[in-house]
Formats: C-alpha cells, sequence, structure tokens
C-alpha cells in the first residue's frame, strides 16, 4: 500500500465530463449527477484500508449533503486486473453493504481519472454550481483510525459551497492508496 497525498486546490478549475458504466447498469455523465448548488466527484475503491476506515463516514456525509443540492458520484479508477478486489462485481457488493445512495461507476480505461489528476483513493474533488473546483482536501483528520470529534471537513466545505460558491481557502490534503494504473503497453 503506497500512502499518496493530493495536490492543493487549483480553484476554478472545470470539472472534465465523463461516460461511465454505473454498477445499477446504467451509464453516468457529469451532467447526471450534477446538483443544484455543486458537485462532489469521489475516486474509491473497494480493497483500499483508507477507503475501508471512511466509507460509513462518507456515505453519511454524502447523504447529508444532498440536502444542501450538492450531487455525488463515485468512480472505482483501479486496474482490476492486478487488483481483482476492484472488480464490477465487487464494486456491487461494497456499495450494497454501505448502502450507497449515490452513482458508484467504474473507469476501465483510467482517462477520468487521468484527467481529473487523481492520484489516491479516496480522491475528492469539490465543485461549485458552476462546476469550478472549490476543494481538493480530506474527508476529516482521520486516517486508519477515527479520530473523536474529528472536524467534517468535506463536509463543511460542500455546506459552504452550497451556501456561498466558494470552499474554505485553507484545506488539508486527502491521504490514501495510490491508484492502481494499468501498466504502459
Amino acid at each position: 500500500m503506497a500512502a499518496m497525498t493530493t495536490p492543493i486546490c487549483d480553484f476554478g478549475w472545470k470539472a472534465v465530463d465523463f461516460e461511465l458504466p454505473g454498477i445499477d447498469g446504467k451509464n453516468y455523465r457529469l451532467a447526471d449527477v450534477s446538483g443544484a448548488n455543486g458537485t462532489l466527484v469521489m475516486f474509491l475503491c473497494n480493497h483500499c484500508p483508507f477507503v475501508k476506515a471512511v466509507i460509513d463516514r462518507i456515505v453519511r456525509d454524502v447523504s447529508e449533503l444532498a440536502g444542501h443540492g450538492i450531487g455525488a458520484v463515485a468512480i472505482m479508477p483501479n486496474d482490476v486486473l492486478s487488483h481483482p478486489a476492484d472488480s464490477f462485481d465487487n464494486m456491487k457488493l461494497f456499495a450494497d453493504a454501505h448502502g450507497f445512495m449515490f452513482p458508484y461507476v467504474i473507469d476501465e480505461s483510467q482517462s477520468v481519472a487521468r484527467a481529473y489528476d487523481a492520484v489516491c483513493t479516496p480522491d475528492f474533488f469539490g465543485f461549485d454550481a458552476s462546476l469550478g473546483l472549490q476543494y481538493r482536501g480530506r474527508l476529516d483528520e482521520s486516517r486508519l483510525d477515527p479520530v473523536p470529534g474529528a472536524t467534517r471537513e468535506l463536509f463543511e466545505a460542500m455546506k459552504k459551497v452550497a451556501e456561498s460558491g466558494a470552499g474554505p481557502k485553507q484545506q488539508l490534503p486527502s491521504m490514501g492508496c495510490s491508484i492502481k494504473w494499468r501498466d504502459a503497453a
């Protein structure tokens, strides 16, 4: 497990469109998951200990953010040949086990992860209503072990985006497992 941290937020960077297959049999584009007040694009996977440690809090926060007009999607970017725990079938099991109420899609070509310059799982991209980047930070200060009373940084940042259109100026990077890139041919 190679731990990586995300770069700082490039405020205003525009979200890249995509069309990816979801575990529910539908294809999703950015417009299908965008919320009236903002959009959260998350790069997640099934096997990463960092994702496993925070997934229930991610689901909770995304559910609550929906009430603030924030749409969300989780994109699984890993090479499933080298990491079969992240297979499409296992994505279905993982989403079901954790009660995902947002689309969970697979980026088989890894082109979307590359377009977003995603580096790890989890990696969070919080966009305003015009799809300009306002948050590229962590869920909270927890890593592999929950920190009691931790500030809900992602939730508070996206709530601020929903209310004002702007993310916090101070952001701390997310940390997680490196994306498992397919070997170049």
